[in-house]
């Protein structure tokens, strides 16, 4: 069970739960498919977030229909001039410390003008596990480069070839906030190409339309569109396995709620407080 919950992650707004999942897609074998580019994804304008905004986020697993509640992460916007610097750290709670201690810090470096990134940074504590990746994305050479080992002092560098339309996988998220969902239809996809652990991987969103009326604990009924990321089916998502991700109706987009069912048990990220949004939450009823 601790496992599950503390390994789940698919991509996109589901980095919610990132510091649990970053090592899984290195340590099985899943069916790779090939890379496409996407014109569409290698550049846009910010128009949804800003500098100080802080949102954090409650993360539950469900066993046998009792909710777990296991940890915390949060997400922090600060401005560089010309790029914005996010972070998202995670941590278990100490009363799930004794089960499955976490304490992971994401970094990255997005360029103000295209959003994509130039600097990704993980530094994971799992249990036992531990995991040092400094990746950075060198679009003139049109090259990825990484240092990464179970710490700095042993980390080794690598070079990987890189496309011009590659996302790291925090800076998705704040690329996907700003996308115009106005001229899309229930069941469009959107196509991302996200590099992580030594691979690309081509993944779809699908956007499946407008919710009036969804509860988010403890925070009312809001307005949301609804997505469903593209899982990779293995040792914790199974084939045909669906993610929902709830994000606000409003100009902030910001995602509300992460429901997913697993192999054994679901997972949730649910909101729990925010500040520093650039526009003030009109999606709440």
């Amino acid at each position: 069970m601790k496992k599950i919950f503390l390994k789940t992650i698919s991509f996109c707004w589901v980095v919610i739960f990132l510091m649990a999942t970053a090592t899984s897609l290195e340590k099985k074998d899943h069916p790779r498919k090939e890379y496409r580019e996407s014109p569409g994804t290698c550049s846009m304008e910010n128009t949804a977030f800003q500098d100080g905004e802080r949102i954090t986020y409650k993360l539950f697993y469900n066993w046998k229909f009792v909710w777990i509640a296991a940890g915390e992460v949060t997400f922090k916007v600060k401005d560089m001039g010309d790029q914005f610097h996010i972070s998202a750290v995670g941590r278990t709670y100490k009363s799930y410390d004794p089960f499955f201690r976490v304490r992971d810090r994401y970094e990255c470096y997005i360029d103000k003008e295209t959003l994509l990134p130039s600097v990704a940074l993980r530094e994971v504590e799992e249990g036992k596990y531990r995991l040092y990746d400094k990746v950075t994305f060198d679009r003139q050479q049109q090259k990825i480069k990484s240092l990464r080992g179970k710490s700095l002092e042993v980390a080794k560098e690598a070079e990987y070839e890189m496309e011009s339309c590659i996302h790291d996988i925090l800076s998705i998220i704040y690329y996907a906030r700003n996308i115009d969902f106005n001229e899309m239809k229930a069941g469009d996809k959107i196509p991302v190409n996200l590099f992580m652990d030594k691979e690309v991987w081509p993944l779809n969103v699908t956007y499946k339309g407008k919710q009036e009326k969804k509860r988010i604990k403890g925070n009312g009924k809001f307005r949301t569109m609804q997505f469903s990321p593209e899982l990779i089916a293995g040792e914790y998502f199974t084939d045909g396995t669906e993610m929902n991700v709830y994000v606000s109706d409003d100009k902030n987009r910001v995602p509300l709620i992460i429901e997913s069912p697993l192999s054994v048990g679901s997972m949730k990220a649910v909101l729990k407080k925010y500040d520093g949004l650039k526009y003030e939450m009109d999606a709440d009823l």
